[in-house]
C-alpha cells in the first residue's frame, strides 16, 4: 500500500522513510494478525516509545513534521478506538457543546490536510492554519528546530501556505462527501442515522472545526484578514485573527490598541454580513495573541476584544523570550535560532500571561483559550482554572505522539472525579485568589 502512496515524484525524505526504513516497513509496522489492532490504537505505548523516537531520530524537524501530516492524510496512522468521552469533560461555548476541551492548535495541520484523522484522535477541537490569501513557501530553511531535552520546538515558518484557494478546495471536497451522508440520513427510515445529525463543520456531534487566517508577507493587514473572513466562513465553526506569529515582519504590530480595534471591528463586519456556514450559523471570532506582551498591552488588547464584540482570544502563540526560559538544552546556537519557541518550556510564560488576560477580561463575555506548553491533564486543568473555557496543544503531540490527547482526557476525567467536579465547574476557581 505504501508503494502506491510514495512514488518517485514524492519528496526525497518521505521515499526513504516510507520505503526504506525498516521500522516503517509493512512488516515492522505489525500490519498482521494481532499486533496490527495494537499498533494502529491511538493509545498503544509502542506509538510514544518507539515510534515517535524513531521518527525523530531519521528525519529532522520539518521532515518529521510533513511525514506525520502525510501518514495521517493517507490514514497510515493510529486512531482511537473507543472514543467515547467522560461527561465530565463536557464544554458548553459559542451555543454548542464540546465533547471534551482538547484542541489542536493551528501550525500542525496548515494546509487543511488531516482534519478527520486529528478528530479521530480525541481531538474535540481541530484549528487549521495559518492559511494566507496568496500562496508563501515562507522563510528559507532550515526553519524549524527540535529542544529534545526540553520537549520544545523553535520554528520560524514564516506563514508558508498554500492560499485560500487550495484550501477551499480541500474544504469544499470534504463538506460535499459529509452533506451527501447527511442526505442520506435524512432520507433514511433508520432512525439511528437521523438522530447523528451533526450541526457542526467538524461533521461529528460536539466537535468544532476552526480555521485560522494569516496575512501574506507583503499583503494589505485589513484586506487579507477580510478575505479569508469571507472565503472560509462558509466551513468554519470558528474564525481564528492570527495577529502574533514572530515570523511575519510586522506582524505582532498589529496588536497595538489602534490598529488591533480597527482590524478586528471591520473582520467582526464582514463577518457580520455572511449568510451563515454550510449549517447556517456564523463562526464566531477569535484573535491569537503573543505571551510577549506587558501587562498594559495585555490590558490594551482586552479593551480592543471588547470594543470590536469579538468573541473571544487564544493565549498565547509562541515565545520570542529565551532568557527567561528553564532550560535543559546547553547548544546556545540552538537556542538562539530566531523563532519562536513553544513546548514545554511555555507553559509558565503562557499560564502568567494568560492569568493577567483573566484579569481584564472576566468582567466580560470573551471566551478565554489557553495554549502554550500543555503536555499533561495537570496542564490543562491549571488553565481553566485559570479561566480558559478550552485548551489547545501542538508541540507535546509531535514529542508523545498520536495517544497524546486521550491521555489528557483521561488523566483530566480523574482529576475530576476525585474533586468531585466537572470541567466546566472548574472554570475560573482561581478568581477569587488573592
Amino acid at each position: 500500500m505504501s508503494r502506491v502512496l510514495v512514488s518517485q515524484s514524492s519528496p526525497l525524505f518521505l521515499r526513504r522513510a516510507v520505503l526504506q526504513k525498516p521500522f516503517l516497513s509493512v512488516k515492522n509496522l505489525s500490519f498482521t494478525s494481532g499486533k496490527r489492532a495494537y499498533s494502529l490504537d491511538a493509545r498503544s505505548a509502542i506509538n510514544e516509545y518507539v515510534y515517535c523516537p524513531l521518527i525523530r531520530r531519521v528525519t529532522d524537524a520539518e521532515q518529521g513534521h510533513k511525514l506525520g501530516v502525510f501518514l495521517m492524510k493517507y490514514g497510515l496512522s493510529p486512531r482511537l478506538f473507543n472514543d467515547k468521552d467522560d461527561k465530565v469533560l463536557e464544554v458548553s461555548v459559542f451555543d454548542k457543546k464540546l465533547a471534551n476541551p482538547i484542541g489542536m492548535a493551528a501550525g500542525f495541520d496548515k494546509h487543511g490536510e488531516c482534519i478527520d484523522a486529528l478528530f479521530d484522535l480525541g481531538f474535540s477541537y481541530v484549528e487549521i492554519g495559518s492559511i494566507t490569501p496568496e500562496p508563501q513557501p515562507g522563510n528559507p530553511e532550515p526553519r524549524f528546530f527540535r529542544l529534545p531535552k526540553d520537549e520544545a520546538v523553535i520554528n520560524r515558518y514564516g506563514f508558508n501556505s498554500v492560499g485560500h484557494w487550495d484550501v477551499l478546495g480541500r474544504l469544499k471536497l470534504r463538506a460535499e462527501k459529509y452533506l451527501r451522508a447527511e442526505a442520506v440520513a435524512a432520507s433514511s427510515l433508520d432512525q439511528s442515522l437521523k438522530d447523528n445529525h451533526v450541526t457542526t463543520n467538524a461533521f461529528r456531534n460536539n466537535k468544532l472545526l476552526a480555521i485560522n487566517l494569516g496575512k501574506n508577507k507583503n499583503g494589505d493587514e485589513i484586506e487579507d484578514y477580510v478575505k479569508g473572513v469571507e472565503r472560509f466562513g462558509p466551513f468554519a465553526d470558528v474564525l481564528v485573527i492570527n495577529v502574533s506569529s514572530p515570523n511575519t515582519p510586522g506582524l505582532r504590530n498589529l496588536q497595538s490598541s489602534d490598529k488591533l480595534t480597527n482590524l478586528l471591528k471591520i473582520v467582526v463586519n464582514q463577518r457580520d454580513l455572511l449568510n451563515g456556514n454550510l449549517l447556517h450559523s456564523k463562526p464566531p471570532i477569535l484573535v491569537k495573541i503573543a505571551p510577549d506582551l506587558t501587562e498594559i498591552e495585555i490590558k490594551s488588547i482586552a479593551e480592543s476584544a471588547k470594543e470590536a464584540k469579538i468573541d473571544g482570544i487564544i493565549m498565547s502563540n509562541t515565545t520570542i523570550q529565551r532568557d527567561n526560559l528553564k532550560l535543559l538544552t546547553t547548544d546556545k546556537n540552538l537556542i538562539n535560532e530566531q523563532g519562536g519557541l513553544s513546548g514545554a518550556p511555555l507553559k509558565e510564560i503562557s499560564l502568567n500571561a494568560f492569568k493577567k488576560l483573566r484579569k481584564y477580561t472576566k468582567d466580560s463575555d470573551l471566551v478565554l483559550i489557553g495554549c502554550g506548553g500543555i503536555s499533561n491533564g495537570k496542564d490543562a486543568i491549571e488553565f481553566a482554572k485559570a479561566g480558559a473555557t478550552f485548551v489547545q496543544l501542538y508541540t507535546a503531540f509531535a514529542y508523545k505522539g498520536p495517544g497524546l490527547a486521550a491521555k489528557i482526557k483521561d488523566e483530566i476525567t480523574s482529576e475530576l472525579k476525585k474533586e468531585n467536579k466537572t470541567w466546566m465547574e472548574i472554570i475560573g476557581a482561581d478568581d477569587n485568589e488573592k
